[in-house]
């Protein structure tokens, strides 16, 4: 019989071969529900792996998905890392799509281009102050920092709808809820024509850089490591846990905010009741997949963005629900999950004494 047999130290082999076996159960999980659908596996699994690279304008809509799924995934990272459980990442990304697109709308046509530098500042500033109200309920209360994150995102998505609907809404807009179409000026650029990926991929891979060396060469990260695994060895040493949960939930409100602002200045372009897609829980994903490693979490971005874009061709190609997106997001995670299990234990057969 199979059983599991406890580790010495947990295998660093399988702590990265672990997410590629979740992902090899997940295309066999999905290759049976494709057929159990009456639906051709080799060509769901197609829509799924292919279709969203083999052209450069595939590419590039892969980019424009995988940005603001990086960006929340990088500041998740530093949270999970201390021990920070901030679940509300989509109602900060919602926060900085407000506070941009505010930004955004006050300026003219003849604004210089240094707008776009306000409205991504703008929309990092709101995604900062949302966490921090997080951040301040814990400091001061001792608050649950998952139930209070996680019920700030409702609270957003109420504030957005309140203003598409209400003192924000177009008033040429055909009575649609949404606000005016952003100025070009406050528009990020774009990375090539034809083509909707803009300059915020390169902020993000820029900023899954800078996560690096501030994790592995810095004492501030090194603190925030060690404030995560060990709070006693942390607090002997001399390091704030104050500190740790400020930094941790402004930095993971900051990079949510500037993907929300990103959102709406790139491709979106004005503001709708549909900025919430998601991203905020999806990237808790992306986090874990990547393992916490601002490389790993790279990669994650682009499969978790497949799968966004798998289920759109999936709805328009196959006549499947649009949802199957997040049934793989679902597979992959529990399969994560129960992959992990390797990691600590390795599997024997033979009886158990």
């Amino acid at each position: 019989m199979l059983r599991l047999e406890p580790r010495p130290a947990p295998s660093r082999a399988w702590t990265w071969a672990s997410p590629l076996l979740a992902l090899a159960i997940t295309v066999l999980i999905g290759v049976i529900m494709f057929w159990l659908l009456g639906k051709d596996p080799v060509r769901g699994l197609q829509v799924f792996f292919w279709e969203p690279i083999k052209s450069t304008y595939a590419l590039g809509e892969v980019g424009v998905k995988a940005t603001p799924l990086l960006l929340i995934a990088l500041g998740l990272a530093v949270c999970f890392r201390s021990n920070i459980w901030n679940i509300g990442a989509e109602g900060q990304f919602v926060i900085g799509a407000i506070a941009a697109g505010g930004v955004a709308l006050l300026a003219g046509k003849e604004t210089g281009r240094w707008i776009v530098v306000a409205v991504l500042l703008a929309g990092t500033l709101g995604g900062m102050l949302w966490a921090g109200i997080t951040a301040y309920l814990r400091d001061r209360f001792n608050a649950g920092e998952i139930l209070v994150s996680l019920m700030l995102v409702y609270v957003a998505i109420q504030l957005l709808g309140y203003l598409v609907y209400g003192p924000w809404k177009d008033p040429a807009g055909y009575n649609f809820p949404q606000t005016r179409t952003f100025e070009a000026v406050t528009l990020v650029p774009k990375l090539m024509r034809g083509s909707r990926v803009n300059f915020g991929a390169l902020l993000a891979l820029a900023s899954a850089a800078l996560l690096w060396v501030y994790l592995f060469r810095t004492k501030g990260g090194f603190a925030q490591q060690v404030g995560g695994l060990a709070p006693a060895a942390a607090r002997y040493a001399g390091f704030s846990s104050r500190k740790a949960l400020w930094v941790a939930l402004l930095v993971s409100g900051g990079t949510a905010g500037l993907a929300g602002a990103l959102e709406v200045a790139g491709p979106i372009g004005q503001l709708t009741p549909y900025i919430p897609a998601g991203y905020g829980f999806a990237a808790i994903i992306v986090a874990f997949v990547g393992r916490l490693h601002p490389f790993g979490m790279v990669l994650a971005a682009i499969l978790l963005s497949m799968f966004y874009i798998g289920g759109e061709l999936a709805q328009s190609r196959l006549g499947l629900p649009k949802s199957l997106s997040g049934v793989f997001q679902g597979l992959l995670l529990f399969a994560l999950l129960a992959c992990d299990t390797l990691v600590n234990y390795r599997l024997r057969v033979g009886r158990s004494d």
